[in-house]
């Protein structure tokens, strides 16, 4: 049975109860794939239902205090010092967490995905559509932000040192006064920054393939709530009540390809649990913990930020 177009899949959804599936795993139910059955899938609508209740309202994703406060562009120049040093500790000590969740991979295809987030955040580019290769011929703008692609895979990419995206916030860090000893450093880490970038290690790179996974979506669930979006508008407003203009295409970037990323996220935990046997108390509590660890950063920022105020 082959169900290749949208209305039919739509179609097939409802008469068995499966609205809210993604298409390829309604796909793979239709067409009798090993493993994908209506009554596992209902299954999962009920796990989605209980990670919809218990994981993706977690206040970080709901609520996020210093983001709210971020997006009206009043920070003081010594506010956004103070962001700018912390993101870039995340920021480079993400990388630690890649490299471990690359490493504790369980499938070829699961390490390849890794190293695509790895690749690129180190400088690969993934391949671009004619136009913005046209556009990026001059060496100048090599691995600018603005003209570097969102899509594609690093797999035939270019490497380029400025396409790295801590050298991306690196120019940000310049215009405020800050040179490149003075970023990305676990010794420029406060301590709410350090514990998150640790539960990424411990959690997001765990060798344990289940807890990799469930941190891994909190994770994406977190980046694609809106907080990229919320950064960029206090950037743009805060850009407006100054001379010199910040380049702001490290946190546009993000944003677009956040938006991205979603769906595939959802595609992925349905695959996670249809191939595999899933303990759904323990993937919402890792997802919780993990959401525990992104709102101690946050939270640190927003108590700095209050200190830097009364000063």
């Amino acid at each position: 049975m082959s169900l290749a177009t949208h209305p039919e899949l739509d179609s097939f959804a409802r008469d068995n109860a499966l609205d809210g599936l993604t298409n390829p795993s309604l796909r793979a139910i239709a067409e009798g794939r090993e493993g994908y059955t209506v009554e596992k899938a209902r299954r999962f609508l009920e796990f989605q239902a209980r990670i919809d209740a218990e994981l993706l309202k977690h206040p970080i994703i709901t609520d996020n205090a210093y983001t709210a406060w971020f997006e009206h562009g009043r920070q003081s120049h010594e506010q956004l010092v103070a962001f700018i040093v912390q993101f870039s500790v995340f920021s480079n000590q993400f990388l630690v967490a890649q490299l471990q969740k690359t490493l504790n991979a369980d499938t070829l295809e699961g390490m390849r995905a890794s190293k695509e987030i790895l690749a690129n955040e180190i400088g690969v580019v993934f391949n671009a559509p004619a136009r913005q290769k046209a556009q990026s011929d001059d060496p100048d703008r090599e691995g600018d932000p603005e003209l570097v692609s969102t899509e594609g895979s690093v797999d035939g990419g270019v490497f380029r040192f400025r396409a790295a995206h801590f050298e991306w916030l690196l120019r940000i860090a310049e215009k405020l006064g800050l040179q490149f000893q003075d970023i990305g450093r676990r010794m420029h880490g406060t301590e709410s920054t350090l514990f998150f970038c640790d539960e990424l290690i411990r959690l997001y790179g765990s060798e344990d393939y289940m807890t990799s996974q469930a941190a891994s979506y909190a994770v994406e669930n977190w980046a694609a709530a809106g907080f990229w979006d919320q950064l960029v508008t206090g950037f743009v407003k805060y850009n407006e009540t100054i001379g010199a203009p910040l380049p702001l295409a490290f946190f546009t970037w993000h944003a677009r390809i956040e938006g991205q990323h979603a769906a595939h996220t959802q595609e992925e935990l349905e695959e996670l649990y249809f191939d595999r046997d899933v303990d759904e108390d323990a993937f919402i509590e890792t997802g919780n913990e993990m959401l525990d660890g992104v709102a101690t950063f946050w939270n640190g920022l927003d108590d700095e930020r209050r200190r830097i105020a009364a000063i």
